[in-house]
């Protein structure tokens, strides 16, 4: 196949979608399939629009000789009226890659519905979608209907290196000291950390320790804000804010820590979680979203509802005293990971949907 696939920025970008988009460009490449990886310029959403009217997006997309036309479904502000009159000019079909859509993110309800405006007449002029879980499956089909064709394509839970053992999970959940705690992710406002670090500065400081893995760079003025949190409460030599990791680094860091916890406001799908739990840790996650398809609240970690310190805070104390049950949560973590697709299986399932698209 000749593949286009149309982003924003770089591939390398740290995030989990550009994670997703980057293990499906391998794979379709180590299956022979030649793929062009076309980018647009990270800017403002209403800057973004004006690539509706830009000629020269227009002739080079218009220009080009693939057999299919893959768009991260980011980039929705930059083509949601281009598409139309590419799908008059161009032979291949369009098919978005969704992670989650942008009007099912936390804000005030005017702001998302002009988002859903915007994101309806994308998704329109698509003739197929690659979702990254049911539930971004459901938002699609709620706003364009089922009369495309479609594919649930999950990520894979062995995206990091390494791995822990059972006796590995039990000797670190029963180790005395504090719980080790890790958050995973770039430092964004719906990621929700100044929603843990509250509920953290109401727990007893000798109990916990935080480990902060993630850009700092995504929003500056959001991390200055965590800073300044972080300080205001006296967490300084609790918390440790590392900036983004490599996988290795990463890996490491997970497999020494007792729960991940990234309660965000919103996730299409969650790799983070998955990642985590392939390492043993029990995942506190956010209740809107996907992340309910990858953790059992009770089970093989906890979801709490968006902006909730004193819920999460519960959680947390909840395995701070009772080693047993972390112990329990661990393993169920552990096991249930292994029960998800791989990246490799993930791929080939989104690369057999394209295949069918073109034929």
């Amino acid at each position: 196949m000749q593949v286009g696939l149309l982003i924003y920025g770089s591939l390398t970008t740290i995030s989990g979608g550009f994670i997703y988009d980057r293990h499906l460009v391998r794979y379709l490449r180590e299956a022979g399939d030649h793929v062009e990886v076309i980018s647009l310029p990270w800017r403002g959403y209403g800057r973004s629009l004006l690539d509706n009217l830009s000629p020269g997006l227009n002739r080079r997309l218009q220009h080009t000789a693939f057999d299919v036309l893959l768009q991260d479904e980011l980039v929705h502000p930059s083509c949601f009226w281009l598409n139309q009159r590419l799908r008059s000019r161009m032979r291949c079909p369009l098919v978005a890659i969704v992670h989650h859509l942008r009007c099912r993110e936390h804000r005030p309800a005017w702001h998302n519905r002009l988002y859903q405006e915007v994101e309806k007449r994308y998704l329109a002029s698509m003739d197929g979608f690659v979702c990254v879980s049911r539930n971004t499956k459901k938002d699609v089909e709620d706003l364009v209907g089922r009369a495309r064709p479609l594919v649930v394509a999950a990520p894979g839970g062995d995206g990091l290196p390494g791995g822990v053992t059972r006796e590995e999970i039990q000797a670190r959940a029963t180790a005395p000291g504090p719980l080790h705690l890790i958050f995973v992710g770039n430092l964004i406002p719906r990621k929700e950390l100044h929603t843990l670090l509250t509920a953290l500065a109401n727990l007893s400081r000798d109990d916990w320790r935080l480990t902060v893995a993630g850009s700092l760079d995504l929003d500056a003025a959001y991390a200055q804000a965590i800073r300044r949190q972080i300080q205001d409460a006296g967490l300084s030599s609790r918390v440790s804010l590392l900036g983004a990791l490599s996988a290795q680094e990463l890996a490491a860091r997970v497999a020494a820590c007792n729960l991940l916890a990234v309660p965000s406001s919103y996730e299409g799908f969650g790799i983070v979680y998955l990642e985590g739990m392939h390492f043993g840790l029990p995942a506190i996650a956010g209740t809107i979203g996907a992340a309910k398809e990858i953790i059992t609240h009770g089970e093989n970690g906890f979801l709490v509802p968006p902006g909730d310190p004193e819920a999460l805070a519960q959680c947390i104390k909840l395995l701070m005293r009772d080693r047993e049950l972390l112990l329990k949560m661990s393993l169920a973590a552990h096991r249930d990971a292994a029960a998800h697709p791989t990246w490799k299986e993930s791929a080939a399932r989104g690369r057999a949907f394209l295949q069918r698209v073109i034929g």
